[in-house]
């Protein structure tokens, strides 16, 4: 019988990457029920019937936040027959806490003490028969990052599965054993015996979910709360605060008794980056630049070299002219030849493409993540946006969410002010996706000659977008308040592994793949359809001019609303709205429109008469109006179900389209206004856009003091 095993530890301290060295590729990611906090399970590599869950980083099991909330559901409600504590040996005191309550929970326990190689590097040692014997559990040495005692580890978490749970050595003070002695004997005899210490413990602490999952009335509550107000006056302190003291000081003994740190006189290698990296004055030039260089090298350089011989050669060499060759020979019919190579292939392609592209970026982006800089960054970014009304909470799913929106926009569940987690969910598409990239990669070569501005250019202005939409939304009643506070551990600086930055790539881009080979596949054959048929002689044929197709009608209906903002032509027209499916369809459609497959023919560039259609002005125009409108349908999805209101859900659509259309709309006429002079009707509609937004930027906020009164603050 196959036996699970829970990875429980705080943030940063290694539990994933343990969890994809024990996994591997056996692993599956999903939501926890009820939530979207991400659940990864696994099938442990060496045996498959070792079932491994990935807990949630945490502190502790208080309820304070919804990671907190699902990892001690799961070990009250599930109680697995194992659980493997990850404790982080350059921080023992902070990580040891969470062993002290998972210990108190009456489960077999492990604890794994990981990082020992950096521990032995600064200096430091870490006697673990002592630990052992201290904790009264098994403890184990590991390095998660060089696989090294997880063999050990995994012999170890076998054996406590077929003992008995752990009894706890820790004994808090008279007064506190007293009351929890009597809480256990009033409210708690019908649990299992080692159940009952962690319940007594959360009944001390008042915890009102425990209360509410026990059934306690409110004359039970009472009858336990004598000895609780007793204690509190014995000790004089609360409940929860009394606790935490004992606990730590419980803490402070065993380190004592298995922990010996070198004197240190110096500031650590991590301490001197952050001195720089961090500076209140240097932080953001570096940032800056490191996202440029990611950008250059990924769209501009690199990147631009792999996707140039994926369109020209993989594609337009070999793929189409042999596959339309093949149908050719075997006699296919002219629509279904057609279909498949001008459609599927042109289409598909054209957004396969860019795959090279994206993959660079998200090797580098792995690479950030993993080393520890952008924890630094959301830390950089919370400076920033508190300024403008926003916190540094809302960074995590902008960050999360230049992979895809999705994940991103369910990431705010996390931000328990439900004021700025709307305001999150409505600005996190800003950030650009991976679906996105490949509209930035063919403005950027295609319609600006492979300029290396365009593509940091775009990052920016999503980070632009939300900033000002912080400002602007913060002064309104609907969004008005305080920051909700932001508290996280910055990692020291470490070199990633290899493995794990290449499966975070792959799997980012993989996903990106699929979306190519359903989506977007159905897309681009309802637009070759509807671009190759007509209607011809009263009835419906194929068409020559695709300026007869159904496809120009719908697009040449809609082109009207684009023209002020320099792209009327129903093609851009169509783009932009299949877009809305999914961002890929842009490329996707002028792959179709603008007949990916003629490089095969005749040579000729790709994206030449894409290039003509646009000027330098519009073309950025058309960038931007992509980066900001609303998101693919799937991320409309998201925000449908995480602002639970149509009302809200159909808001975010409207404030993102709104947004998108007149920022587009500004670049376009003063740009032109700029280069050529000429002053328009669209013009003076810029110029009006300008001065509403530059008065709702800095307008006075107005605030409801705690009395009541309304009272105004300057920004």
């Amino acid at each position: 019988m196959g036996i699970h095993l829970a990875l429980a530890g705080n943030p940063n301290c290694g539990k994933t990457t343990l969890f994809n060295a024990l996994t591997g590729s056996n692993q599956f990611v999903g939501n926890w029920p009820g939530v979207t906090v991400e659940k990864k399970e696994g099938k442990y590599r060496k045996d498959k019937e070792i079932a491994i869950i990935d807990l949630p980083g945490i502190y502790s099991l208080s309820p304070y936040t919804l990671e907190e909330v699902v990892a001690r559901e799961y070990l009250v409600g599930e109680r697995p027959e194992v659980v493997i504590d990850i404790v982080d040996g350059t921080n023992l005191e902070r990580n040891l806490y969470l062993t002290t309550q998972i210990l108190e929970m009456g489960l077999p326990v492990v604890v794994a003490v990981n990082m020992m190689d950096l521990v032995r590097k600064n200096g430091d040692t870490v006697d673990i028969q002592a630990m052992e014997k201290a904790l009264g559990c098994p403890v184990v040495e590991i390095s998660a990052m060089k696989g090294e005692g997880l063999t050990e580890l995994i012999a170890a978490a076998k054996k406590a599965a077929a003992g008995t749970p752990v009894v706890p050595k820790h004994r808090y003070s008279g007064c506190v054993e007293h009351a929890l002695a009597h809480i256990e004997e009033a409210v708690l005899h019908h649990l299992p015996e080692e159940q009952q210490r962690f319940y007594a413990i959360k009944c001390f602490e008042r915890d009102e979910k425990i209360h509410e999952s026990l059934g306690l009335d409110a004359p039970a509550i009472q009858h336990i709360a004598k000895d609780i107000i007793d204690c509190e006056k014995e000790l004089d302190d609360d409940a929860e605060s009394i606790i935490t003291g004992e606990r730590y000081d419980y803490i402070e003994g065993v380190i004592g008794k298995c922990h010996s740190q070198k004197t240190r006189g110096q500031l650590s290698i991590s301490d001197k980056i952050d001195r720089v990296v961090t500076n209140r004055f240097a932080a953001m030039p570096i940032f800056a630049a490191v996202m440029v260089l990611v950008y250059y090298v990924s769209v501009t350089t690199v990147g631009t070299f792999l996707t140039d011989w994926t369109n020209d050669t993989l594609f337009g060499a070999w793929i189409i002219p042999s596959a339309s060759a093949g149908l050719e020979a075997i006699g296919c019919a002219d629509w279904l030849s057609g279909l498949l190579v001008d459609g599927v292939l042109s289409g598909v392609g054209a957004v396969l493409g860019f795959v090279p592209q994206m993959l660079v970026l998200f090797l580098f982006l792995a690479f950030l993540e993993s080393c520890g800089y952008m924890a630094r960054v959301a830390f950089i970014m919370d400076r920033i946006f508190r300024k403008f009304g926003l916190s540094g909470k809302s960074f995590i799913p902008m960050l999360i969410g230049s992979g895809c929106g999705v994940p991103g926009i369910m990431a705010s569940r996390t931000i328990e002010n439900v004021r700025d987690r709307r305001m999150t969910i409505m600005t996190t598409t800003f950030i650009p996706c991976s679906a996105k990239l490949p509209i930035i990669a063919l403005i950027a070569g295609a319609l600006f000659g492979g300029a290396w501005w365009v593509a940091p250019s775009a990052y920016f202005v999503g980070i632009f977008a939300i900033v000002c939409s912080g400002i602007v939304l913060k002064k309104t009643r609907m969004f008005t308040g305080d920051p909700a506070p932001f508290v996280m551990e910055l990692p020291a600086y470490h070199w990633p592994r290899v493995s794990d930055v290449l499966r975070s790539t792959w799997e980012r881009g993989w996903a990106f793949i699929k979306r190519a080979g359903t989506i977007i596949l159905l897309s681009t054959i309802i637009v070759w359809s509807l671009q190759s048929f007509g209607m011809v002689d009263g009835g419906i044929g194929m068409v020559e001019d695709m300026n007869e197709s159904f496809l120009a009608a719908i697009g040449s209906a809609f082109a009207w609303i684009f023209t002020p903002l320099g792209w009327g032509n129903w093609q851009a027209a169509v783009a932009a709205i299949t877009g809305l499916v999914a961002k890929e369809n842009v490329v996707g459609t002028f792959g179709v429109l603008y007949g990916f497959s003629e490089v095969a023919e005749d040579g000729a560039e790709v994206w030449g008469t894409l290039a003509a259609s646009f000027t330098v002005f519009s073309a950025y125009s058309f960038l931007v109006f992509n980066l900001l409108c609303a998101p693919c349908f799937a991320a409309m999805g998201a925000i449908k179900g995480e602002m639970q209101s149509a009302k809200w859900f159909w808001f975010a659509i409207g404030y993102q389209c709104g947004l998108a259309y007149a920022v587009a709309l500004c670049v376009y006429q003063i740009g032109t206004f700029i280069s050529t002079g000429a002053f328009t009707l669209g013009t003076v509609v810029a110029i009006l856009l300008i001065i509403g937004f530059l008065y709702l930027l800095f307008r006075p906020e107005k605030k409801v003091d705690a009395v009541g009164n309304p009272k105004t603050v300057e920004l």
